[in-house]
């Protein structure tokens, strides 16, 4: 069933009731992970990267970027994001073990605490 003009600008409004959500910290990047709820009970998703940055004054503001996915397209995101994760892996693991590395580390001083 397509959207309606309607539900697009709910969605892009943001007016969709929030269902869950995952807030992943990378660094200096904050990825949030937004399932959200139509008035007709379809799901979307919002995928937003904050990054905080220092303006000329010497104030902080975030600076966001959204994309937004429709119900229509998850198979489709899914099957490509894993292609490309997998691919990234095969080629550099060494992305990954540091990740890993860095993790356990974080994990190692939780457990001296």
């Amino acid at each position: 069933m397509a959207e309606t003009l309607d539900t697009r600008k709910e969605i892009e409004n943001e007016g969709g009731e929030e269902v869950y959500s995952k807030a992943v910290r990378a660094g200096r990047r904050t990825y949030f992970f937004d399932v959200k709820a139509t008035r007709n009970d379809d799901y979307f998703l919002t995928i937003t990267e904050s990054r905080k940055k220092q303006a000329k004054d010497g104030s902080f503001f975030f600076d966001k970027h959204k994309i937004y996915l429709y119900k229509e397209d998850f198979g489709k995101f899914s099957e490509g994001l894993e292609e490309v994760i997998s691919y990234i892996k095969e080629h550099k693991p060494e992305f990954f073990e540091q990740e890993s590395a860095a993790q356990n580390s974080v994990d190692d001083e939780f457990d001296r605490l």
